[in-house]
């Protein structure tokens, strides 16, 4: 997960007017959630990210989702994570621990997810920070059980991230095809974490991230 955080980063959000403290605290507030209620398929809407290379696979992205399941333990669950590149399917499997209305991966890089408030009863609002290395990332990212969202849950996801100081979210466009069950999804985080450590690669995505949004938008 597509995978921060809680230092929050509350100021001005909108162009040349002060917005109240107050609304952005309650915007970027977490909130509680249950295990119960992180259970289940959740279709990826749209999410922002300063991870390297994460704009341009935001505009090249055309499907995600992730299946939430419990396993034997309390504290732990297993995610199935789906997504769609240039027309084909690809998988991640892995476990994380949940405890206190926070998901936490501690190996092979750090990420600690947290949960924003929403309008929506069927959304998950998710407000990440990574670590890898001496590199700090965080990713804001807005889920649903159904495949769109009605217009004013994204005009306050858009304002959740303008409050933390975030690149514009990029929206997936709603008429995709979701990608089956997968039989054969790629066991863990291994690969994810090769990126993550790769620094000159980082230059490189910054570079496109910066040629899509000048020329896609």
């Amino acid at each position: 997960m597509g995978t921060e955080f809680v230092v929050l980063l509350l100021s001005l959000f909108s162009v040349g007017h002060a917005a109240p403290l107050t609304s952005c605290e309650s915007l970027v507030q977490p909130t509680q959630i249950s295990i119960e209620e992180m259970l289940g398929r959740w279709l990826y809407i749209g999410g922002s990210s300063d991870l390297p290379g994460s704009r341009s696979l935001g505009y090249l992205l055309t499907s995600a989702w992730l299946d939430v399941t419990p396993t034997t333990q309390s504290n732990v669950l297993n995610l199935l994570q789906t997504q769609r590149l240039y027309g084909q399917c690809s998988s991640l499997i892995y476990n994380v621990t949940f405890e206190n209305s926070t998901m936490l991966i501690e190996h092979p890089f750090y990420l600690k997810e947290v949960y924003l408030k929403s309008d929506c009863p069927d959304c998950l609002v998710v407000y990440e920070e990574i670590i890898s290395d001496k590199d700090t990332f965080t990713s804001l990212m807005l889920f649903s059980k159904r495949k769109s969202v009605q217009p004013p849950v994204l005009e306050l996801f858009k304002r959740q991230a303008e409050c933390l100081k975030m690149p514009s979210p990029i929206m997936i466009d709603t008429n995709y095809e979701i990608c089956p069950d997968p039989t054969s999804p790629t066991v863990g985080l291994d690969g994810l974490n090769s990126l993550l450590e790769a620094k000159m690669g980082h230059r490189v995505a910054r570079l496109l991230d910066t040629f899509f949004d000048m020329f896609v938008n």
